[in-house]
């Protein structure tokens, strides 16, 4: 069945298209370029009409545009995602803006914006889609820094290899585009896509991200097997097989044209150096013991076949109604309204879900271990999607467990009144007592801050990422400063502890790029001498994840707190 890229009303309808997700941002076309809200660091207004005059002339005045007034900044909707600034953003709204922002339409396009941002030594800032809303969206750390959109017209499913079980993707494809293909080309019997709790995403944006799904491909970027780059000095470079020339390629053709060695979406390595990497950038307490010590031997043996998820409670009742259908009080859930609200939906205090896959001996084998393995605990319930066929939230990881993607689980931010959320994500072993140590730090300080804890672990081989879905009011400048001391405290409670964030906000890049300090920072310090060596002008996403080029110190870019 195709899905379409909406998110469904109260009563199952649709609530509308989201087109808007790749249209062009409000603003001064840049044929007669304008003053921006925020010039690029450096800059002056003369050089930023310079150089969008010439970016006009490679890319055509409809896709590119100066952000010069704060209508961009009226865009606050993940199904209609800004281009230019932070939508649930905890500094102030004015904070975290491009100056422009330009929408290539192929990949020598591509390339001539980044070599005409190394001549004028203008800041750019790529992104897919931007959707990423819980890290920042389409955001720069560097204000004024001139985005890139690499979706609204890169959105070319390449090819699809049925035998090879890839596909090959331009950014703008998320992952409802690229199952409804599958369903059009009459595969989705032969091959499913692993998705992500929303389907909007871009495959290529989420991947780099590190971003996970739920099926045996869960983790993203695990799966991922040859890239296509652009370099920060604009040549056009092919990891893995891809530097292999295919025998049957035009060798006449330019680069982005010739077609790619037939090796390049099966083997991920190619030979010496690996360097993908540096273009890629968390019941009672006594039960959730129980089940992480009871699913560390089974997913680790691959009884557990796809990355599952033990889910708390208020996520669940999240996607199922707001906070008012369960409580009128404006404190955090204690510990009996949460068991209520667990009653009322006829679920656990934390709640497991997970999938089986291959032939049906092969199922009923492994079912009946986990089955035999979780029933262990008591008060424990097994269901499957046909006992609970009003449960949102059953039904709808039954279709993201077999790659068919939604957006329905965008519904939990809702929970609080013009809902926004930030996710601290730290990486736990999969083991009782670190799980229930990460929830009891994490839960105490939501409920410090005056939060309810939202959160999940998601089980990937040998660890968990521990997402917390810090929820709060985007229209309340109290709430967005209690959330953002929230993310900063749980950011420094885990480094005192020896946990580590895999991915994270804007606002907080720097000071989780500080937790990794071993050896005097060593870590950092490669990541300094590998981008000056790559990105010698310091072009190419300056300070993403606390890298910063030599041209540019961080402490002139302070994170301002929301009010201060």
């Amino acid at each position: 069945m195709k899905q379409v890229d909406i998110l469904a009303g109260e009563d199952g309808e649709t609530a509308g298209t989201v087109s808007a997700a790749f249209r062009a941002p409000e603003g001064t076309p840049a044929s007669d370029p304008g003053r921006p809200l925020t010039l690029p660091p450096r800059t002056s207004l003369e050089k930023f009409k310079d150089f969008m005059l010439r970016v006009n002339d490679v890319v055509g005045s409809e896709n590119a545009t100066v952000i010069s007034s704060d209508a961009e900044l009226q865009h606050e909707d993940y199904l209609d995602p800004s281009k230019a600034y932070d939508m649930y953003h905890v500094t102030p709204k004015e904070f975290f803006v491009s100056s422009a922002v330009v929408a290539p339409r192929n990949v020598p396009e591509v390339q001539d914006i980044v070599r005409l941002a190394n001549e004028f030594e203008i800041p750019l800032w790529p992104f897919s889609v931007g959707r990423n809303v819980g890290y920042g969206g389409s955001a720069p750390r560097v204000p004024g820094s001139v985005g890139i959109d690499m979706g609204r017209n890169m959105g070319k499913i390449l090819e699809i290899n049925v035998d090879g079980a890839y596909a090959i993707v331009e950014p703008g494809v998320t992952f409802i585009d690229l199952h409804n293909h599958l369903v059009e080309s009459n595969l989705r019997e032969k091959l499913w896509i692993d998705v992500p709790d929303l389907g909007g995403g871009s495959v290529i944006g989420n991947t780099i991200e590190r971003g996970v799904g739920y099926t045996p491909y869960g983790d993203h970027w695990m799966m991922h097997c040859g890239m296509e780059v652009v370099l920060p000095d604009g040549t056009l470079w092919r990891s893995g097989m891809g530097g292999i020339p295919n025998p049957d390629a035009d060798p006449d053709a330019p680069p982005h044209e010739q077609k790619p060695n037939d090796t390049w979406g099966l083997f991920n390595y190619g030979f010496g150096p690996y360097n993908d990497g540096i273009f890629s950038q968390a019941s009672l307490d006594k039960d959730l013991h129980q089940a992480l010590e009871i699913i560390r031997p089974l997913r680790v043996g691959m009884v557990l076949q796809n990355v599952p998820t033990m889910r708390h409670i208020v996520l669940d009742a999240a996607v199922h109604a707001d906070r008012t259908n369960y409580t009128k009080s404006d404190k955090p859930l204690n510990d009996e309204e949460m068991d209520a609200i667990a009653a009322k939906l006829g679920l656990g205090r934390w709640n497991f879900y997970g999938a089986v896959y291959g032939p049906p001996p092969v199922r009923e084998v492994l079912l009946s271990v986990i089955k035999q393995s979780f029933l262990q605990i008591p008060g424990a319930k097994y269901f499957e999607p046909e006992d609970m066929p009003d449960n949102i939230v059953l039904q709808t990881r039954h279709n993201t467990l077999q790659g068919i993607p939604s957006t329905t689980e965008l519904r939990w931010v809702n929970w609080l009144p013009n809902g926004a959320h930030l996710f601290f994500s730290p990486i736990a072993k999969v083991s009782g007592d670190d799980g229930v140590a990460q929830y009891e730090v994490t839960r105490r300080r939501c409920e410090e801050a005056g939060f309810d804890f939202i959160g999940t672990f998601v089980v990937g081989m040998r660890e968990m990422h521990h997402i917390v879905c810090i929820v709060f009011n985007r229209k309340d400048p109290d709430s967005r400063r209690r959330a953002h001391w929230l993310i900063k405290t749980l950011i420094d409670d885990a480094a005192k502890r020896g946990w580590g964030e895999y991915r994270t906000h804007l606002s907080v890049m720097d000071q989780i790029a500080d937790t990794y300090s071993f050896n005097d920072h060593a870590q950092m310090k490669l990541n300094d001498k590998i981008k000056a060596a790559l990105d010698p002008k310091g072009i190419m996403a300056v300070g993403k994840n606390g890298v910063w080029p030599k041209q540019y110190k961080r402490e002139d870019f302070p994170v301002p707190m929301n009010g201060i």
